[in-house]
């Protein structure tokens, strides 16, 4: 009895499963749905049909006409019949898991209208390309034939007319446009003709709306997304190469056509490849107006070119202008610009501009910019810039830029700027700044910046937020570092103040000094450099030389005074410390006459000029 009875629960939960499992399974546009509206907006009905069926919607804004009022009273019909009553007609009704995809019915990809035969050495593609969806003409999309290097771009109205050579046996046309897929077509050649080419949006593009169950708000948020290859999955992110970026520099919009721009855009997927060609201008190529998209081993350019990229010599009158990757030898009588990466020397006698990066030589009579990463050596008259890693030289008659670690030096007649670590040297006639770590050294006529020193600094004015390097000039500041403000008396001056800046290591001094005694005067001011050891927390050992200039009542002589001193400091507190220790002096001094206040010498001047002597200090310290 109880076997019968655990044999007819295990019926019924089986039954139970099946049931729920062909529920689970039954397709989104056969579930049945009950709801009624009245006058309602139609992207709100589609909110409701999805709240209630209990799935998404996705559709381009673009097909349907999202305002219009419809009357609908629904008693469990499938979602298909639904679908049907709001799209009789045009429309397909696509699963794609728990998603419907609402998408107009295709249109036939290509149609010929029109075609005879023509007796020239060429004949003529004409037509329109259109939007597979929408079915509207699509403008600035390109066409092109790949092995006669032909291509033309619809107008405003999606026309296009291009012209092809008879004595080629083949001949397919390919469509290229930002936000659709490619599409290709054969057609039969020698044959003047006229066709309608479709070509497909990509899914999910910026006019997509996804309605979601449970929710009557459809999401603000526009996202451009672009389906993998055989996948039903998306990757939620469009990223133009950096083909089509050489019409957006500062001489690209200037030398190139918005028709080249278009060409670049569109066609950022077809690249070939050509042993030579020559241009006077671009689009006067021996390669076409195609030439944009060729890769070639030697190219020309008479005034200006074009070209997709160079794997050998590229030269030019004027300008060369390269959408890809260049390697070994470029050089053009004004400017150079490259959409990928440069391996080799270029030469320019204005500008060189490098979307990508560099590895190799680059010079210009004005200014070089490269966007990436830089290897070698940089020069110009001007300016150099370096949009990442710098190894290397970067030498420009007024300043540099790197914005990324250097590794190597940046020399510059004015200026020198680096935005992170520095292993090299910064040497400029007047400032050297960079925002990270110097390990290597910064040499500049006026100032040195540099966040963290593990190198040295020359200059008038050193400043940096922290130290474990050398600082060598009149001002040194170390925000977070070493910084004393010092009151002494020695057996010359009893009265002096000096002000210590640096690190440990290294700090520098300024000092004034007086002898206040009246008929006796005498004034001092001077710079000099110490070092301090550490012994415990109490006791410090100091160790200083200072140049001194004396002043006894004319600045016609010259009295110089220079002091090596060793102070042993003891710490009272935190910002106080006594110091006292023993000093040698020599004091060299042209003046033999005496004026009124002031005092004759210093010292007794056993010897004509010099005198050497040892003395003492005595003093504390503040901060």
């Amino acid at each position: 009895m109880k076997h019968a009875a655990g044999l007819v629960r295990a019926t019924l939960l089986a039954v139970i499963l099946l049931i729920s499992s062909g529920a689970l399974a039954q397709n989104v546009l056969n579930r049945t749905v009950s709801f009624q509206v009245n006058r309602q907006q139609l992207d709100q009905v589609l909110e409701i049909l999805s709240n209630k069926g209990n799935f998404y919607f996705s559709y381009n804004s673009n097909i349907i006409k999202r305002d219009s009022l419809v009357t609908l009273s629904i008693y469990n019909k499938t979602v298909k019949q639904v679908m049907e009553a709001l799209f009789p007609e045009g429309y397909e009704f696509k699963e794609s898991g728990n998603y419907i995809i609402l998408r107009r019915t295709p249109i036939k990809i290509s149609m010929v209208t029109e075609r005879t035969a023509s007796e020239e050495k060429v004949y003529y593609v004409t037509g329109y390309i259109l939007d597979d969806q929408t079915g509207e003409t699509v403008s600035n999309a390109s066409i092109y034939e790949k092995n006669q290097l032909a291509s033309a771009i619809s107008d405003g109205q999606g026309f296009f007319r291009l012209k092809l050579k008879s004595r080629y046996s083949k001949a397919a046309l390919t469509v290229s446009k930002s936000l659709y897929e490619d599409t290709t077509i054969v057609i039969e050649p020698k044959y003047n003709q006229r066709v309608s080419i479709a070509i497909v949006p990509v899914q999910n593009s910026d006019k997509t709306i996804t309605i979601t169950p449970y929710t009557f708000d459809a999401p603000d948020s526009i996202v451009i997304a672009v389906r993998k290859a055989d996948s039903s999955h998306w990757i939620y992110t469009y990223r133009k190469a950096d083909s089509a970026m050489v019409g957006k520099t500062g001489a690209g919009k200037w030398l190139l056509t918005t028709w080249q721009k278009v060409q670049a855009i569109n066609l950022q997927k077809f690249f070939t490849v050509r042993p030579y060609q020559l241009s006077l201008l671009p689009g006067l190529s021996t390669n076409g107006r195609l030439n944009s998209q060729v890769i070639n081993n030697v190219s020309l350019n008479v005034w200006g070119g074009y070209s997709g990229g160079v794997n050998g010599v590229e030269l030019a009158g004027w300008f060369n202008i390269d959408n890809k990757d260049v390697r070994w030898v470029q050089a053009a009588g004004l400017v150079n610009i490259v959409g990928g990466q440069v391996d080799g020397v270029q030469l320019a006698g204005i500008h060189n501009t490098v979307v990508d990066s560099v590895n190799g030589f680059q010079a210009a009579g004005i200014s070089n910019f490269v966007n990436r990463q830089f290897i070698g050596a940089q020069v110009s008259g001007i300016y150099n810039h370096v949009g990442g890693s710098m190894n290397g030289l970067q030498a420009a008659g007024i300043g540099n830029f790197g914005n990324s670690n250097t590794k190597g030096a940046q020399i510059a007649g004015i200026l020198n700027v680096n935005r992170r670590d520095l292993n090299g040297a910064q040497i400029a006639g007047v400032l050297n700044v960079n925002f990270q770590e110097t390990k290597g050294a910064q040499i500049a006529g006026v100032i040195n910046y540099t966040k963290k020193l593990s190198g040295v600094q020359i200059g008038l004015i050193n400043i940096a937020d922290t130290s474990d390097g050398y600082s060598i000039g009149l001002i040194n500041i170390i925000f977070k570092g070493y910084h004393k403000l010092a009151f002494y008396g020695n057996e010359v001056f009893p009265f002096n103040a000096a002000f210590k800046t640096g690190n440990s290591k290294l700090y520098s001094i300024l000092m004034a000094g007086v002898e206040p005694t009246k008929d006796k005067k005498a004034y001092t001011f001077g710079y000099g450099l110490g070092r301090e050891y550490y012994i415990n927390n109490k006791w410090r050992v100091n160790a200083e030389i200072i140049a001194q200039q004396v002043y006894l009542g004319s600045w016609d002589y010259f009295n110089s005074l220079n002091r090596a001193e060793v102070h042993l400091h003891y710490k009272l507190s935190k910002h106080f410390s006594l110091y006292a220790g023993p000093s040698l002096s020599v004091y060299y001094s042209d003046q033999k006459t005496k004026f009124d206040g002031y005092k004759n010498n210093i010292r007794s001047m056993k010897d004509d000029n010099l005198e050497v002597w040892s003395g003492f200090t005595v003093g504390i310290d503040i901060f």
